[in-house]
């Protein structure tokens, strides 16, 4: 019997996270009442109504869709905010069958009401913690530097994420604004975070074109490639990324917001799977973008055709890409297999 993709099905789909922003994602509740603490004006006073001018959808191009990110950094400035935040991301993650979960974002931008990098860093995994406690949800977090911001803090961000490899962190990023910030601008953080034996996924191919991933590639030493959505305009460079098993961590809905699509249906996601890219499917922001994860695979079924296989097989992906320690993987993996069999 042909197996349908049904809401309920995608929901109950075991699914990995790799590319979601701590910062992008807070609940619109939560957001009102840290903002009322900390006196910071938002623009709506009811949850609803918060949560709708929050997502990006007049976004004219990504340095726009990236503008909300000051009012939620404006309440991330204290250790409770923080770990309260980190908490309610998992758990919503949890709620929606996701078994492994990478949070990424810049403690340097959380640090500048008087925590240190650290502090900050210790209370994100502290809130991850208590969600894998109480929730069974495996998480890690992957430090983010900017590439807008001096080469210096880029390297602070990977020091900091290598002295943190045991403990919590799996990764380390490059993000931001890609146009004007080359990733050679920061060569000596990706040196760190190698040196460091830390795994590097960079920003490329959503703000800016091919060129961008393919300097993520040849000068961030890539793993994985977020977004990368304007790969579909180099037929070689799409060639090489397959070949090299690269994967691409997609994000349907942001992409769309920030017009590095046209629409869901003219995304090039289709493509990349059909010629043997490996994807997969991530929110990027669930506050910014209004999204949840089984929302980003029910868009693939919807606007680009994906059957239940398929999906499977992306999910799948998900986890075999994971920056998970190899015995987490594996048990996983081994986790997705049998629930994906009695489903």
């Amino acid at each position: 019997m042909l197996r349908v993709a049904t809401d309920e099905r995608l929901l109950r789909l075991p699914k990995a996270e790799l590319h979601v922003h701590l910062d992008g994602s807070l609940r619109p509740d939560t957001l009102l009442e840290l903002a009322v603490e900390r006196g910071v004006a938002l623009p709506a006073s009811e949850a609803s109504a918060l949560a709708q001018r929050m997502v990006g959808r007049d976004a004219v191009d990504l340095e726009d869709y990236l503008e909300p990110f000051r009012l939620t950094l404006a309440v991330m400035q204290e250790a409770a905010a923080i770990e309260r935040i980190a908490y309610e991301l998992a758990e919503d993650h949890a709620r929606e069958t996701v078994r492994w979960l990478e949070v990424r974002f810049c403690p340097g931008l959380c640090a500048t009401g008087g925590l240190s990098p650290e502090e900050v860093l210790d209370a994100a995994l502290a809130g991850l913690t208590r969600a894998r406690r109480e929730h069974g949800i495996e998480s890690a977090v992957i430090v983010t530097a900017l590439r807008t911001l001096p080469a210096s803090a880029s390297v602070e961000m990977a020091e900091l994420a290598v002295a943190y490899r045991e403990r919590g962190v799996c990764a380390f990023d490059l993000a931001g604004a890609e146009a004007g910030h080359p990733v050679r601008d920061h060569v000596d953080a990706v040196r760190v975070a190698r040196e460091g034996g830390l795994p590097r996924t960079t920003h490329a191919g959503e703000g800016f074109g091919p060129a961008s991933i393919r300097e993520a590639l040849e000068l961030g030493d890539a793993s994985r490639i977020g977004h990368g959505t304007r790969l579909a305009e180099d037929a070689e460079l799409l060639a090489r990324v397959r070949d090299a098993g690269v994967v691409l961590e997609v994000c349907l809905t942001s992409n769309v917001q920030t017009h590095a699509a046209a629409s869901y249906a003219a995304h090039p996601l289709r493509r990349f799977y059909d010629e043997g890219v490996r994807v997969s499917l991530c929110t990027d922001n669930r506050l910014m973008s209004g999204v949840t994860l089984t929302r980003e695979y029910q868009n693939a079924r919807d606007f680009l055709g994906f059957t239940w296989d398929e999906l499977v097989d992306v999910a799948r992906t998900g986890f075999v890409s994971a920056y998970a320690p190899v015995p987490v993987k594996d048990a996983l993996l081994v986790r997705f297999d049998a629930e994906v069999a009695r489903l």
